[in-house]
């Protein structure tokens, strides 16, 4: 039983988001498996009405089709202005076409120049683990608040970082460093809950 849980499969293609959590499961006894390991899996559509439940059909589909354990994330950025758009559209704000570049320039402009109090946002990020067979063995939730920026500003990160300003922080996710997104990101505090989940599961088969 234990061979089956020593390989996980994160289920994304994103080079920056496989990283950061690459990066903070790095102390588990786990092998991590990523999408680009498999060339004849399929994405399922996303049509959760919520992060968690995006999250959740991820999981069940990526576990399901390679019979590996899999670890499927749902995330987005909610603006106050613009009543919590983009929201689980995020990745598909500007069009599925559209590269994040145009999706901040779409997001600035619908904004404008906005007092501090509108430009309320918070990034949030639902987390699933399912078994190989599918079935949720857990689900966590973290969330980040801040401002959007009035400009994009830094390279690290991805997404939306460059124009997201996190509470007590006057830089950009994209001009603070990857040890401190980790820690107090939307997707670090979902996943850090997740390690807890894992590390006690782990702890009770050996």
């Amino acid at each position: 039983m234990v061979e089956h849980q020593t390989e996980i499969l994160i289920a994304t293609k994103n080079i920056g988001k496989l990283k950061e959590v690459e990066e903070l499961l790095a102390d588990l006894p786990f092998r991590l498996r990523g999408l680009d390991d498999f060339s004849n899996v399929f994405e399922p559509k996303e049509t959760g009405a919520t992060f968690a439940e995006n999250a959740v059909l991820k999981a069940q589909s990526y576990a399901s089709q390679t019979n590996l354990w899999a670890l499927a994330d749902d995330s987005g950025l909610e603006v106050e202005a613009l009543g919590g758009a983009p929201g689980i559209l995020s990745a598909r704000y500007a069009g599925a076409d559209a590269n994040y570049a145009d999706k901040i320039e779409k997001l600035l402009k619908e904004i404008g120049e906005t007092q501090d109090r509108e430009r309320r946002a918070r990034f949030v990020c639902a987390i699933a683990v399912a078994d190989e067979k599918g079935e949720i063995k857990f689900i966590e939730e973290g969330v980040c608040s801040g401002t959007i920026a009035l400009t994009a500003g830094g390279a690290n990160g991805f997404g939306y970082d460059s124009i997201f300003i996190p509470d007590g922080f006057s830089l950009t996710f994209g001009e603070l460093s990857l040890e401190i997104k980790q820690q107090i990101s939307h997707r670090g505090r979902a996943i850090n809950k997740i390690i807890q989940q894992l590390r006690r599961f782990y702890a009770a088969l050996t």
